[in-house]
C-alpha cells in the first residue's frame, strides 16, 4: 500500500520556502550584520530568504 503524498516526511520537500522560522531569521540577520545582541526575538523585522 502506498503512502499519500501529503504524509511524506519533511526531508522530501524540495520547494523553496518563502517563510523562515524565527531561529532562521535571527541567523540571517546576524549574517547581514543587522542583529544586535540586546535585541528581542519577538517582533523581528521582515526578512526575505537568500536565494
Amino acid at each position: 500500500m502506498s503512502q499519500h503524498r501529503s504524509l511524506k516526511g519533511a526531508s522530501t520537500i524540495t520547494v523553496k520556502r518563502n517563510v523562515l522560522k524565527r531561529f532562521e531569521r535571527v541567523e540571517l540577520l546576524k549574517k547581514r550584520g543587522v542583529w544586535k545582541d540586546d535585541q528581542r526575538v519577538i517582533g523581528l523585522p521582515k526578512t526575505k530568504p537568500e536565494e
